[in-house]
């Protein structure tokens, strides 16, 4: 049951209805924080004709009711008091990403690097990787924001954006890559083991004793990792001090010559060791096969994102942490290549003997020389030190070398710490989705934490086998290509999102470009192939088989893509079915049936329209011809023709649809029924405001109001255009196509009489024409920096957001701001306004304003006026007659409906005054159309609700959702 308050005295606009006010907990797809789930009315429980007891609660907010501050904290509190832990940016992204991209690669390698293509080049490859990491980070923080970010890293983020199919190959392969990682790892910790217990101190042979001690590290790492993140959490924190240290203890050692160290290459700090290690000296090394070293260790990127579901706010710890991550470990990588090339020379032989004699100082040029050290052996005979030769040379350096190898140890421990936690948690989050059904048992959590015991299992059992194994030259290149087809498709999926222009992209983290995302896609294929191009091509034909299979098995997912976020252009050869329920949401856009008539005869209309369905929607042009002679369907077909010309040739993406019926509500029922196909069928109608309603017959308002009833039937939206000052786009094809040929016979005359007189004289356009030219051409022009208002009084669904946030990212609306005004309680308006700020952040939607409106209702005769000719008067006459009248005339309105309605009646007229007084100079307001209970309120007192409402306004646009969720916070 929907819980709902029915205290009027606090209740939202001070008037109690059940028509709701919008509300986070309509948007969530878990129950509220107290347990019960709010629901907001459907449109058929506003709309149908109900039982009349309900009638006084017509139209209001008595569901609309938020959790009072307190309340809010008790719930919260009561959340966290369960037990479940989640980590903020700092301990959950920030210290996985640096363990990870530091690894083992810093201490044992990096000074390699440098001897090997010198300070310049490995400056290069670090940036190279900094980029490609850059690059992807960004992308990762875009799909992270777009929405509220579940469980499952990569894959999750891949999934949600390119589908089932890239999310499912990517997603086996990146769990699969994460525990191999394990065991890379494991085996670089158990290797540095076995080196120091090389001396009298081997249990059997170097390769048994890696095998051994590589088996007693998985397990101790698999106990803590079963024993809870928590734990998991602070042997991270525990590691990343002793990794901090050991780098602060070689950047102390190199400011601390020794003596003893010279003879080994050591010197510190001098300009002739540095310029001498600026240029590359490859041996048997080129710097591809050098930078593909070095990139394995770029790879530790998506270690915070992977555990995504323990992170108590994604959206905010993934790009913080991720990014600052990469900028640290850059500049410490940075360093360490121009710290090791500046004090330390590429060669020496560890004899304190080679020194320079005297007679051949003159012929030394080595920077070594400047010491008195004679290296000049090593260019003949291969040494064991100098940059080119140990890799422990960081050791040696530092001031107390036992603290590097604690770092040493620190940095493999942790990433494969790291790597035993991120694979269980994506493997866990594949098996949820069902997408390969013979691993659904693997899907099983255990805790409060839901963890995939289970998979911690199969990945020690995967990492085991590969640590048996011993050695993993062959296989590393193949992971680090997991690794990469992982970061080329988060790249992609940002770019095919933001080509796609999905109303459901909306990323709250702004600093990504698309091309820069295609660019990273391509950059991480090429360093595929640089790193090993056969390595490339089986990770390629792995994927592709995978999504061959997934794309066979057409698994049952209900959050579908961007791939099926269609344009008008894949309109003419695509039908899709609907996913699912999320799909609807994310990749939700206005389909609009805009009732335009011959479409040149509505051209503010189309031009509206066509501002927020271009390349993101589809609009169809319908047109009811009606007649009582026999229809002459070969005009039909040569009008559609021809009136389709005119749209393309006026670049306007639409389809006009023609049809014969007897009268407008039967042509309307058509269209709305017929109209479409598959995925691309409307769901949205689109009416101009009806100005004549009062001069002409009133079957004809009956009949326009009947329109709006069968929408709401058929669950369409409804949205209604009233321009400015009374200006409308109905029933004026002659007048427009007078108005233009006035202002060509204005032009030609202009040019004619320019020859032969200097005034050239005009005929101008008497004001009427002119207005009703402006009127019609309003939409087409830039619209400056102006305000586009949102009163979003009702919660719809959030088509009423929806709109103005298409046309604001439109290049003709770019400028304009959007403000929000919404329904408040006067009691509670700062807490209301800061819920709205929560709600539209979650949807990522910008605003520059909200405006909280407490108690609307107000007490004004003038409405009778407008009404008078309409009235029903029953109480005058007998109730037979009474009867018949209403019958014959349904739009009458009785004594008891207008004193049934009067609070809502007089709720139109105070936010008209409310309008007037805060959107008079608003290029564009949105406003909730207010909804009328089908078969109890007449057309006649309607109509004068949508005319009190918006009339001496700006352009006003009336728009009711079917109150189904049309945006959300969920990726």
């Amino acid at each position: 049951v929907r819980p709902r308050t029915e205290e009027a005295s606090s209740s939202t606009f001070g008037h109690n209805t059940i028509d709701a006010v919008p509300n986070i907990d309509f948007y969530r797809q878990t129950a509220a924080p107290l347990g019960e789930k709010l629901i907001r009315p459907t449109l058929s429980e506003l709309h149908d004709e109900l039982d009349k007891v309900s009638e006084p609660f017509e139209d209001g907010f008595a569901n609309g009711d938020e959790l009072t501050p307190a309340e809010e904290a008790a719930a919260k509190e009561a959340a966290e008091s369960k037990g479940v832990v989640k980590f903020g940016w700092i301990k959950g992204v920030l210290v996985r990403c640096m363990l990870n991209i530091w690894g083992v690669m810093l201490f044992i390698r990096m000074s390699w690097i440098v001897g090997q293509s010198g300070i310049a080049l490995s400056c290069l490859i670090v940036a190279m990787a900094t980029v490609v990491t850059t690059i992807t980070g960004l992308s990762t923080s875009a799909i992270a924001t777009n929405g509220f970010v579940r469980g499952g890293g990569a894959y999750y983020l891949i999934s949600r954006s390119l589908g089932p199919e890239f999310g499912g190959s990517i997603g086996l392969i990146f769990a699969f890559a994460n525990a191999v990682a394990v065991a890379m790892y494991v085996v670089g910790f158990a290797e540095t083991v076995v080196e120091l217990l090389a001396v009298n101190a081997l249990m059997t042979d170097q390769t048994n004793d890696i095998r051994i001690i590589g088996t007693i590290t998985v397990i101790l790492l698999l106990g803590i990792s079963v024993a809870g993140m928590e734990w998991e959490a602070k042997a991270q924190i525990f590691l990343l001090i002793v990794l901090i240290t050991a780098i602060i203890n070689y950047f102390i050692g190199t400011f601390i010559p020794v003596k003893a160290k010279e003879s080994v290459g050591f010197f510190g700090y001098d300009s002739a060791i540095m310029w001498e290690n600026m240029g590359p000296n490859f041996q048997g090394e080129t710097f591809f096969s050098v930078f593909s070293i070095f990139f394995p260790a770029a790879t530790g990127i998506l270690a915070g994102a992977n555990i995504s579901g323990d992170l108590a706010d994604p959206q905010l710890a993934i790009p913080r942490g991720t990014l600052l991550a990469i900028l640290i470990t850059g500049i410490v990588y940075l360093g360490v290549a121009v710290s090791t090339g500046s004090c330390i020379v590429r060669d020496a032989t560890g004899n304190v003997n080679d020194t320079l004699s005297s007679q051949f100082i003159t012929n030394c040029t080595d920077a070594a020389c400047k010491f008195g050290y004679d290296f000049s052996s090593c260019k003949n005979t291969k040494c064991d030190y100098g940059l080119q030769n140990d890799f422990q040379v960081m050791s040696m350096v530092s001031g107390f070398g036992p603290i590097i190898t604690a770092g040493i140890f620190s940095a493999t421990l942790s990433s494969a710490l790291a790597s035993l936690v991120s694979a269980p948690k994506v493997f866990q989050a594949l098996c949820k989705d069902n997408i390969y059904p013979g691993l659904g048992m693997f899907a099983k959590g255990y805790g409060k934490n839901n963890e995939p015991l289970r998979g911690y299992i199969l990945t020690f059992g995967i990492a085991l086998a590969f640590i048996l194994i011993g050695t993993l030259n062959t296989i590393a290149p193949i992971i680090s290509n997991f690794f990469l087809a992982s970061y080329a498709l988060i790249n992609f999926s940002v770019f095919h999102a933001s080509l796609a222009n999905s109303p459901g992209w909306r990323p709250s983290f702004k600093y990504y470009n698309m091309w820069v995302s295609l660019a990273g896609a391509v950059l991480c294929c090429v360093v595929m192939f640089v790193i090993n191009w056969w390595a490339a091509l089986l990770t390629n034909v792995i994927v592709l088989g995978l999504y061959i299979y997934v794309s066979y098995k057409k698994p049952d997912v209900n959050w579908g893509s961007s791939t099926q976020a269609l344009t008008y252009h894949q309109a003419l050869t695509h039908t899709l079915h609907l996913s699912g329920v999320e799909d609807h949401i994310k990749n939700f856009r206005p389909q609009c049936l805009v009732m335009t008539g011959y479409p040149n005869s509505r051209p503010a209309l189309l031009d509206l329209v066509h501002s927020f369905t271009k390349n993101v929607g589809l609009m169809i042009c319908g047109h009811v011809r009606t007649g009582y002679r026999r229809p002459n369907f070969k005009d039909l077909a040569t009008d559609q023709s021809r009136y389709q010309r005119w749209l393309l040739k006026n670049e306007t993406k639409a389809f006009y649809t023609p049809v014969f019926a007897e009268d407008m509500r039967q042509g309307s029922q058509y269209l709305l029924q017929a109209a479409g196909l598959g995925r691309l069928k409307p769901n949205t109608l689109v009416l101009g405001f009806k100005n004549d309603w009062r001069d002409g017959d009133m079957m004809n308002v009956e009949t326009y109001i009947s329109m709006i009833h069968d929408a709401f039937d058929f669950q369409f939206g409804a949205v209604i255009l009233r321009l400015k000052e009374g200006l409308d786009v109905s029933h004026i094809q002659g007048q427009v196509f007078f108005c233009w040929c006035c202002l060509y016979v204005c032009v030609w005359w202009t040019c004619m009489c320019g020859f032969a007189d200097k005034r050239s004289p005009t005929v101008p356009l008497n004001v009427s024409d002119q207005r009703l030219l402006e009127a019609s051409q309003q939409f087409q022009k830039k619209q400056g920096k102006g305000t586009v208002d949102v009163w979003w009084l009702f919660d719809d669904g959030g088509l009423t957001l929806l709109i103005p946030y298409l046309l604001t990212n439109k290049k003709r609306w770019k400028d304009c701001k959007i403000r929000v005004f919404i329904g408040g309680k006067i009691n509670r308006i700062d807490h209301d306004r800061r819920a709205m700020a929560t709600l539209l952040s979650k949807f990522r939607i910008d605003f520059s304003d909200i405006t909280v409106l407490g108690d609307i209702n107000t007490n004004v005769t003038a409405f009778e006026e407008l009404i008078e000719p309409y009235r029903l008067k029953e109480d005058d006459m007998e109730q037979e007659a009474a009867e018949r009248l209403k019958n014959s005339e349904p739009w009458r309105i009785t004594d008891n409906e207008l004193e049934l309605y009067r609070a809502k009646t007089n709720r139109q007229i105070r936010l008209n005054e409310l309008l007037k007084e805060h959107s008079s100079t608003a290029n564009l307001i949105v406003m909730s159309l207010p909804l009328a209970r089908k078969g109890a309120v007449s057309s006649a007192l309607y109509m004068a609700w949508l005319e009190v409402l918006s009339k001496d306004l700006p352009p006003i646009l009336l728009v009711r959702g079917n109150h189904q969720s049309v945006l959300t916070f969920y990726s």
